[in-house]
């Protein structure tokens, strides 16, 4: 019997060594170390050995079993590691290719816009305010020289939410809030960006959502030639320092004079052309120095203060900048209109 089992030892560890695959090697361990293998069928013939035999080979059998069961965990551990390495070879990334290209975001052209001119004016002193895109009747109209009965209402169609609520038609409201917050006691020198909304129909130049920058100056000694400057300064930054701008008399309940302000037409130097149908001229925005009644529902006394406002659209100023022939292009998210104006 003890040869038997030296023998079993060597078919099976010969078998171990030529296997291939995990289930050949469990095939190979249930062959000989299972309930009905080889080495089980050799030990049940120990009943048969005499007494002084059976220690003998029992501990021959344990040996043998030992070296098998070593035998075939080495052999696992071999056909793991060849497993992973073909798995790895298989999943090897060739770091030699090219990458893929990954789209990156950029500020829309109108936060560019917005942002520009916020940089311009801050530079020449005046602070940035917000107020509330859902206003009162009062503050969108009435502070501003806009009683109920008042005419130019018509001007701006409104989104009402109620009797004394609605969608504000302009960024005035912050003007009249932040006069109102100074109670007349201090200067105010501010511009309020935001968007603004009116019942217009869409089309190439309109929109019944817009964006708006309104600008107020209010303090001693204020005059419309600092209107001027500060105008001249916006158009020269905007549309390039060879840019001329003319002030035309105009109407706005706020203001008092009011005016329209015009710059000369970058196609043409304002010789006429289409872009400024033949003028030379494109308006460009609204201003006037404040009305003194605006000042005094303010707080402020108007034989003390004066001051200027104007009110200017991003989305214009854009589309004169760029050339732009729509306004639409702005709000309907097409990627190959926005990706032109991305920020490098």
């Amino acid at each position: 019997m003890k040869e038997q089992l030296q023998a079993l030892q060597k078919e099976a560890l010969d078998k171990i060594q030529t296997v291939e695959g995990s289930q050949g090697l469990q095939d190979v361990k249930v062959a000989y170390l299972g309930k009905k293998g080889s080495l089980t069928g050799i030990l049940r013939g120990m009943g048969k050995l005499s007494a002084e035999e059976r220690p003998v080979v029992g501990e021959i059998a344990n040996q043998v079993r030992q070296a098998i069961t070593e035998a075939i965990e080495e052999k696992q551990d071999q056909l793991e590691q060849v497993a992973m390495e073909q798995k790895l070879a298989k999943e090897a990334i060739d770091v030699t290719l090219p990458g893929r290209p990954v789209n990156v975001g950029g500020k829309h052209l109108l936060t560019q816009m917005i942002e520009d001119i916020e940089d311009l004016f801050i530079g020449m002193g005046f602070e940035v305010r917000e107020g509330p895109e859902v206003e009162t009747d009062y503050f969108n109209f009435e502070a501003l020289n806009l009683p109920k009965d008042h005419p130019a209402r018509d001007m701006q169609d409104s989104f009402y939410i109620t009797n004394e609520l609605l969608l504000r038609t302009h960024t005035s409201p912050v003007q009249a809030r932040t006069m109102r917050e100074y109670e007349g006691q201090k200067p105010v020198k501010m511009i309020c960006p935001g968007k603004v909304y009116r019942r217009d129909t869409d089309d190439a130049t309109h929109s019944h959502q817009f964006t708006q920058i309104e600008g107020l100056y209010v303090d001693k000694n204020v005059r419309m030639s600092d209107l001027k400057g500060v105008l001249d300064t916006f158009a020269k930054h905007m549309f390039g320092e060879d840019r001329d701008i003319r002030l035309r008399p105009s109407f706005f309940p706020f203001t008092e004079p009011s005016v329209e302000m015009d710059i000369s037409c970058k196609m043409c130097d304002g010789k006429g052309c289409s872009v400024c149908k033949q003028s030379g001229w494109i308006e460009i925005l609204g201003a006037g120095m404040v009305h003194p009644k605006v000042l005094e529902m303010a707080g402020y006394d108007p034989s003390v203060y004066t001051g200027f406002a104007f009110g200017m659209g991003p989305d214009r100023i854009a589309m004169l900048k760029y050339g732009i022939s729509d306004i639409r292009h702005f709000y309907i998210n097409d990627k190959r209109f926005l990706t032109q104006y991305h920020q490098a």
